[in-house]
């Protein structure tokens, strides 16, 4: 009886937090892109483990606040821990995660992180038709963790979140 109210206590908390959306991507949430990594219970104060996409990403405070908010909301005491070992890669990003960035407009990573080649241009396939027949045009799009694309079918510019 009792380790079945800390499992609903527990679960509560999770879900509080997995909810989050990420503010620079609102399309996916912390669980989507696969940031947050636990969220436990201490003495009564639900601790959620939070990898950021990568070190200097300037989202990442945000979203530790946004995580210790949504606790808080849903009634818990809460306190961020943040995670960078191991470091995050897109190999996280849910398979739900990676069909909403799709259908937001954002090309998902394709293939396994760290397998590219340095300066290697991958094939990716444009969002909103669905061809390959897609361009790089810069290495960096609207956030360094994504690339500016453009679809050589439909001509439609689009974002390409990049295998890390």
């Amino acid at each position: 009886m009792v380790t079945d109210a800390v499992d609903q206590l527990h679960l509560r908390a999770w879900q509080a937090a997995a909810r989050v959306p990420d503010p620079e991507v609102p399309c996916v949430t912390v669980e989507d892109l696969g940031i947050l990594r636990w969220v436990r219970m201490e003495g009564g104060v639900a601790v959620a483990g939070v990898t950021p996409t990568y070190s200097g990403c300037p989202a990442v405070l945000a979203i530790e606040l946004a995580i210790e908010a949504a606790l808080r909301e849903a009634g818990f005491e809460a306190r961020i821990e943040r995670v960078l070992s191991p470091p995050w890669t897109t190999d996280w990003i849910s398979a739900e995660g990676r069909e909403k960035l799709r259908a937001y407009g954002i090309a998902p990573p394709e293939g396994p992180a760290g397998k590219a080649a340095l300066f290697d241009v991958p094939q990716v396939t444009c969002p909103r038709c669905g061809s390959k027949n897609t361009t790089r045009i810069s290495e960096f799009g609207s956030t360094a963790c994504k690339a500016q694309y453009q679809c050589r079918d439909c001509a439609e510019p689009f974002d390409y979140f990049k295998c890390i």
